[in-house]
């Protein structure tokens, strides 16, 4: 899965696994290889039976072992099973980065609310970052938690790698009511305008898209005019396509008519 594909949230953050293994290979080899490009979309042959022990054994092997742990929490980051949480939790502070960042992705896959505090602990003072990427992503399957703060602090101040994953848990977050997608949006257009990460500007793009709905008239007409700005001054052709196809997906007859008189006018083609 690659950084561009970090927009789409919709498909099912729960139906993505992470393997630690490799994870652990890629932190060893000191590579700026992301971490969450293992992610995967799902695709477990196993049946129900064979899910249930594949889900015994992993609580076995999170006991157990450093080895032992990674296999089991490879198991858990595919597989939901309540029983798992409380080995996941005690995870979260485990020396090594890589069992801290799994524990951090299993918790994502199986969201329980002990785990709150936890992973908002780790997003803010966490000193790995991909640890605390892993918590940017992992908190957008806690959507009714309070991360809303959070996500916008670490959106603001934390590195590119961290940044890439926090519009799409923002947008998680906002699109529970229009009092969370307000400020949810104003974060998002902010780093939209600001940001000098191309693949953060995009993800911003896809949030804002994803909390139209829920905003305000003004708030809408402030959405729409950045997005017609970076489809037409983004440096970035990645940008400029992803604010294209937002403004399309808003089915906005005035937004729609917009673009076709820009193409029009030869400013689109």
């Amino acid at each position: 899965m690659s950084e561009s594909d970090a927009r789409q949230r919709d498909h099912g953050m729960s139906g993505l696994s992470v393997d630690p293994d490799l994870l652990a290979e890629e932190l060893a080899a000191e590579q700026d290889i992301d971490p969450l490009d293992a992610i995967e979309a799902e695709g477990s042959p196993l049946d129900s039976q064979g899910v249930a022990r594949a889900c015994d054994q992993g609580l076995v092997w999170l006991e157990q072992g450093h080895d032992q742990r990674l296999q089991g929490l490879r198991i858990f980051c595919e597989h939901r099973d309540p029983r798992a949480v409380p080995l996941l939790l005690s995870l979260l502070t485990r020396p090594c980065p890589v069992e801290r960042m799994s524990a951090v992705y299993a918790l994502g896959r199986n969201p329980s609310p002990p785990a709150v505090d936890p992973l908002l602990s780790l997003l803010q003072s966490d000193g790995n970052a991909y640890v605390r990427k892993a918590t940017a992503w992992s908190l957008g399957n806690y959507p009714d938690a309070p991360i809303l703060n959070p996500l916008i602090r670490a959106l603001q101040t934390d590195v590119p790698a961290v940044r890439i994953w926090c519009p799409g848990s923002l947008a998680e977050a906002g699109s529970r009511s229009p009092a969370k997608a307000d400020p949810a949006a104003s974060q998002l257009l902010v780093s939209l305008a600001i940001d000098s990460e191309p693949v953060v500007r995009s993800n911003c793009i896809w949030a804002l898209g994803r909390l139209y709905e829920q905003l305000v008239a003004p708030r809408q007409l402030e959405l729409v005019e950045a997005l017609v700005s970076a489809l037409l001054q983004d440096e970035e052709a990645s940008v400029r396509d992803e604010a294209r196809t937002a403004l399309e997906q808003l089915e906005d007859p005035a937004v729609l008519a917009r673009l076709q008189t820009l193409i029009d006018e030869g400013f689109l083609s």
